[in-house]
């Protein structure tokens, strides 16, 4: 007797790949229409671009949740880097509908969906310290000993 699995598909991680896909395209478009490249693969700044931004949607503190960048509330990006993306998206985004129009409209969409909260730090105990807290301890202040009170024994 044959045994089946199940196959669900999880969509949130097609959701992401779409995501990624669509910073692939936009990002190769730029590239060609600017002139960096007439064919073939894209220059050198526009494949780091895509890395960057590639491993930033990858380690992006939503997780599957993630809303499109333009409605984050976190900025991951570092600056110089935030602009070039603008200015890829600021040019591919409107050839999208016209080159791309699944891509184009999936991203549309996307950008309709609610903006999630950030997640929650955890709230330690009063007094409880964790092994990496000992580096980011505040100096002592005047008067103060840390070294007083009964040692466990």
């Amino acid at each position: 007797m044959k045994k089946y699995v199940e196959f669900r598909r999880d969509t949130r991680l097609v959701r992401r790949a779409r995501e990624l896909k669509t910073l692939q395209v936009m990002i190769r478009m730029y590239c060609r229409g600017q002139g960096h490249t007439k064919s073939g693969p894209i220059c050198i700044e526009c494949l780091q671009l895509y890395h960057y931004s590639a491993r930033r949607l990858e380690r992006c503190v939503f997780g599957d949740a993630k809303p499109t960048c333009g409605k984050c509330v976190v900025h991951c990006y570092a600056a110089d880097m935030r602009e070039r993306i603008r200015a890829v998206m600021r040019w591919a985004g409107p050839r999208m509908l016209l080159r791309h129009p699944i891509l184009g409209i999936a991203h549309l969409i996307d950008e309709h969906r609610p903006v999630p909260r950030l997640p929650s730090k955890a709230v330690r105990p009063r007094g409880h310290k964790a092994a990496t807290d000992t580096a980011r301890e505040p100096p002592d202040l005047p008067g103060q000993n840390r070294n007083s009170g009964s040692v466990p024994g």
